[in-house]
């Protein structure tokens, strides 16, 4: 079952970057394993997958030393900063920065790894009342701020866009993300870069991708529902 849905968004993905005109090898996809046993990342990272993304640290700290090594764990979930110290040695990205107090306690724990620890800024680009993230507007400047630490390094950005019905809706969230990493980018900024926009999840990710997303998180699409019942 996991196999059939997990070959069935790879031929998805596959789909959507032709319809864009991009290569399949531009996409990543993160398998999202939030409230996931061990057992079923186990049987994706079999099918090739290696790049997995977590909500919550605890389950992330808790998963790592039962998984192969080589799997690139990614932090997408809001971030607190005390947890920040649990995951500042292992986590490939963190995709959830929205304030300049977090950015500051990343670096510091960064800096004890001595590593330079990959981030993407959170946009609520729809401006939902119930979602983390900055303002379109304030992201530019938090931007400008973070690249002057020395341990954390800006990649992109990221966006939860509105559960909806016909992911179609989502189109111009999807288009005003990329907008403004091309106008960040056109700043020239040391130490940041915009080449990665996470964006897209089970519901939307095929018009994310034809949006010129870089970084697909799809769970339900793989593993399905979530038990929400589980501890984590």
């Amino acid at each position: 079952m996991i196999k059939d849905d997990y070959e069935a968004v790879e031929a998805n993905i596959e789909k959507a970057c032709r319809k864009a005109g991009r290569s399949r090898s531009e996409v990543t996809l993160i398998a999202v394993s939030k409230t996931k046993p061990v057992e079923m990342l186990r049987e994706v990272y079999g099918l090739g997958q290696r790049d997995f993304g977590e909500n919550k640290v605890q389950e992330m700290k808790d998963k790592i030393p039962q998984l192969p090594d080589d799997i690139r764990w990614h932090l997408i979930g809001h971030l607190q900063r005390n947890k920040v110290k649990y995951i500042a040695g292992t986590v490939a990205m963190i995709h959830s920065v929205d304030t300049w107090e977090l950015a500051q306690t990343i670096q510091k724990e960064a800096a004890k790894h001595n590593r330079v620890i990959p981030v993407l800024l959170e946009v609520n680009v729809a401006g939902e009342d119930s979602k983390f993230g900055l303002t379109v507007a304030d992201t530019p400047a938090l931007v400008r701020k973070i690249a002057e630490l020395p341990n954390v390094r800006v990649e992109g950005l990221m966006t939860v866009a509105p559960y909806v019905p016909d992911p179609e809706e989502n189109r111009p969230v999807f288009r005003t993300l990329r907008q403004l990493s091309v106008d960040i980018a056109g700043e020239n900024i040391d130490n940041v870069n915009m080449n990665v926009l996470s964006m897209g999840m089970t519901n939307d990710y095929e018009v994310a991708i034809e949006e010129g997303a870089t970084l697909v998180r799809v769970g339900t699409g793989i593993f399905g529902a979530r038990n929400y019942n589980v501890e984590n």
